[in-house]
């Protein structure tokens, strides 16, 4: 084992750091090859695909001995110029796995598109009325403070030597 941290550093260079570079000077060429742009997007495909799936399932894969230096070791199989993996891994399992379920997919994505809005939109709702009502508190408390309080007045008591308090 190489270790986790000298892995994951490894992972970040040779999996995102890299292959984002590479993407970088593809895009930026004058006339860039499309065969060039669509094997940088099918490995991005692959990488977000493969990272939301790890998050999803890190309580199964964690435990894996190795895992880190496999990841590592795919990733490198996926841009390598000598296997161009991506090609092979996109055209061989993910295409025809979306492709089957595109429908089912485009559906779920628009349920969560609409719920996701209506999500926002009470949240906001509520949001707003929370601090409509904080700013209301803070008004109220603010007013409450500016309100004059009485003050003893001093009269001297006529005919004596001594002053009477007087509260207004």
């Amino acid at each position: 084992m190489l270790g986790s941290f000298l892995t994951r550093g490894l992972v970040l260079v040779f999996g995102y750091a890299y292959p984002a570079y590479e993407c970088y000077k593809t895009v930026e060429l004058n006339k860039p090859e499309i065969e060039q742009l669509r094997f940088w997007c099918q490995y991005w495909i692959l990488v977000a695909v493969l990272t939301v799936s790890e998050r999803i399932g890190d309580a199964f894969i964690s435990w894996v001995p190795m895992y880190s230096e496999a990841k590592l070791a795919f990733f490198i199989y996926l841009w390598y110029p000598k296997t161009k993996g991506t090609t092979y891994v996109y055209d061989s399992f993910f295409r025809p796995y979306v492709a089957k379920h595109e429908n089912e997919i485009d559906r779920n994505l628009l349920e969560l598109r609409t719920r996701a809005g209506d999500m926002a939109i009470l949240y906001w709702q509520r949001a707003a009325s929370y601090g409509q009502t904080r700013v209301f508190d803070i008004l109220q408390y603010v007013s409450a403070q500016s309100i004059p309080r009485p003050r003893p007045v001093q009269v001297p008591s006529p005919g004596t030597d001594h002053i009477v308090v007087l509260i207004k």
